[in-house]
């Protein structure tokens, strides 16, 4: 006690919270709950539960490295009870070399949600060769729930290597929705959506949207970057997008005028603190989990009790921002 009696005095003059500091999203009610005792209720989300509203976002495969991160990443989402996206799973349409990078559904085990993931170009090219039964095929060869459709235009725009989209994504979207029984989520990758491509994907049967907002890895930029010639012309593309703030106030917005389809989102782009995603969630009028790409993949990188602390302290931070706090509902 006398140690930490010192250390109050030592650090008090450094401890100071000023009014302009204040976060503004909620009121702080510290008589009203008890500390959290336990962990949270599980849940219901896309047709699985989930026992923290954290979604492991999708992010890479087709390379040696990827297949132990994807393996500690699945192991994490099993202990914990997230929800998981793979990174994009095009290689394994053109090679049996990458097979197992992807197959870590036994690491999650059956009661989680586990997606793959393709591009759009790599949707399109299915659709014209008339190949859309390879989505539910590769689902039952991962044991996956369904596929996550990442749009991407711009950074196949700019990318070297990139496709060129010869169709709007939305009519590729629904043609799939046709002609496949996996259910689909839809994500960007970096800038989010505006509010005619919210509304559009709002009115399809889909699983879910991923936002994939404008704050966080912006693959618009890392492509502009990889370029040899960085023209400044095309700088601006990168800083074009939609936060995932604005982009929950437009679903509310949609979802208000009725006849929506999708029901279920996932808030992720930009999300920088626990209470970010945590606001997001409760103030969105559809079910919603926090997406996370970056984060976990830092974490993953390292050794597997240093995901297991950031994911606890997530979770912990979750339950005192349920005890303490109550949000402010935006004007």
């Amino acid at each position: 006690m006398e140690d930490r009696k010192k250390e109050h005095i030592h650090l008090a003059f450094e401890a100071n919270v000023t009014r302009a500091q204040a976060d503004p999203r909620f009121m702080y009610e510290p008589l009203m709950s008890a500390h959290p005792a336990g962990q949270a209720e599980p849940f219901e989300f896309l047709g699985k539960k989930m026992k923290l509203p954290f979604w492991i976002s999708s992010m890479t495969g087709g390379t040696q490295r990827a297949g132990a991160i994807n393996a500690k990443l699945a192991k994490a989402a099993g202990e914990f009870g997230l929800g998981m996206g793979l990174g994009s799973c095009r290689s394994l349409f053109t090679s049996d070399d990458y097979w197992d990078d992807f197959k870590v559904r036994d690491f999650i085990g059956n009661d989680y949600p586990f997606y793959s993931n393709l591009g759009i170009a790599q949707l399109e090219e299915l659709l014209a060769n008339k190949e859309a039964g390879k989505i539910d095929y590769l689902n039952r060869q991962l044991k996956a729930d369904g596929t996550i459709i990442h749009i991407n235009p711009l950074q196949e725009a700019f990318q070297p290597e990139g496709d060129i989209l010869k169709r709007p994504p939305i009519e590729c979207i629904q043609e799939l929705l046709e002609k496949v029984e996996s259910p689909i989520i839809v994500k960007e990758v970096g800038q989010g959506m505006g509010y005619e491509s919210l509304k559009a994907l709002l009115h399809l049967n889909i699983a879910a949207i991923e936002f994939g907002a404008l704050g966080g890895t912006n693959f618009t930029k890392l492509e502009q970057m990889r370029r040899i010639s960085n023209s400044s012309i095309f700088e601006g593309f990168a800083m074009v997008g939609h936060t995932a703030e604005e982009m929950t106030m437009m679903v509310n917005q949609i979802v208000e005028q009725g006849g929506t389809k999708c029901k279920q989102i996932i808030i992720s782009g930009g999300i920088k603190s626990l209470l970010d995603g945590y606001y997001l969630t409760q103030i969105s009028k559809l079910p919603a989990v926090v997406g996370m790409g970056a984060a976990f993949l830092n974490f993953a990188l390292k050794d597997y009790s240093e995901l297991q602390k950031f994911i606890t302290n997530m979770a912990k931070g979750w339950q005192l921002a349920e005890s303490f706090l109550r949000v402010r509902q935006p004007e």
